[in-house]
């Protein structure tokens, strides 16, 4: 199963940041992904492989996700 996501997308991880939040905001797309923490503000960079396989689902844009 292929997930698809874009720039702006709020993510679930599989594993939870160490300030206890697995929700992230995808900030830069391109060979490395660039997610920020929903909850610290961190930022950090994962190349495409390891963030595809780490990733649990996407919740779609973050302005969707604050309609719902």
């Amino acid at each position: 199963m292929e997930k698809t996501f874009k720039l702006n997308d709020l993510v679930v991880m599989k594993k939870p940041h160490a300030c206890r939040e697995n929700k992230w905001k995808i900030v830069r797309v391109g060979v490395d992904i660039k997610i920020k923490c929903m909850n610290c503000g961190r930022e950090v960079m994962i190349d495409r492989l390891e963030f595809e396989r780490k990733l649990k689902k996407v919740l779609g844009e973050e302005n969707e996700e604050k309609k719902s």
